[in-house]
């Protein structure tokens, strides 16, 4: 008895070291990711201020940055990773969701159609996801290390309150922006007949990415609500069962 009583122990602090193990990379490799999206939200946001500084017009600031905000924002497919394999206690829809709308915008509309690159609006998503991404990265590297700046907090959970419904307002109008360009020149889309006997048309399809946002963003938007009365205000949050 005494000797499977001792092997068990023995697996038991095995089992134990294992997880502080994996606990500790896991700890290791999201403060590293953190502090490296950090940095490179901060080289856009001096990035675009120099070249407002130096030109004093918004006209070629995305096509001088383009290149680092694409690979920034697509890098961002991590984090649903994290929320995957569970070492990041968030919704992988919820994340998800926000990371793809990102990529979306980058990849298959500012950057995919040159004309509404110097849009007033691009920049003003620009400018919102700027501010709001070197804030959500620093508070996650500095509640990771232990030593979160009140400030920090503050900003995490109150800068959103004024800034999501402005990047939410950037992004549709650049859409809308987009709309009369992808209409004339029938970019994706796919006219039958064909071989594939299918047809898209991505002007339809945008009008729709449009209109998701209608049920979507009050849904984040309250969730994001929901977490600042948590975090700042300790109250406790019951979810009701759908």
């Amino acid at each position: 008895m005494a000797s499977s009583e001792e092997d068990g122990t023995v697996e038991e602090k095995e089992n134990n070291n294992k997880k502080r193990t994996k606990s500790a990379l896991a700890t290791a490799w999201l403060t590293f990711y953190n502090i490296a999206m950090t940095a490179g939200w901060l080289v856009l946001a001096m990035a675009m201020m120099r070249f407002y500084i130096q030109k004093g017009t918004h006209k070629g600031l995305y096509r001088s940055i383009a290149r680092t905000l694409k690979f920034f924002q697509t890098f961002a497919l991590v984090e649903v990773g994290h929320c995957a394999i569970g070492i990041v206690r968030t919704s992988v829809i919820v994340t998800g969701v926000q990371v793809c709308s990102r990529i979306f915008m980058v990849w298959f509309i500012t950057n995919s159609i040159r004309q509404i690159q110097n849009e007033e609006s691009v920049i003003l998503f620009l400018v919102v996801w700027t501010v709001t991404e070197i804030t959500r990265y620093s508070y996650y590297t500095f509640n990771l290390l232990h030593h979160l700046p009140y400030f920090i907090k503050w900003a995490r959970y109150n800068l959103f309150i004024v800034l999501y419904p402005l990047g939410v307002i950037g992004e549709l109008m650049t859409i809308y922006a987009a709309l009369p360009f992808v209409r004339r020149s029938g970019m994706y889309s796919m006219r039958l007949p064909n071989k594939y006997n299918v047809s898209f048309d991505y002007y339809y399809c945008l009008i729709i990415v449009m209109l998701s946002y209608i049920p979507l963003f009050p849904q984040l938007y309250f969730h994001m609500l929901r977490q600042r009365r948590r975090v700042l205000h300790g109250e406790v949050i019951v979810e009701k069962d759908d």
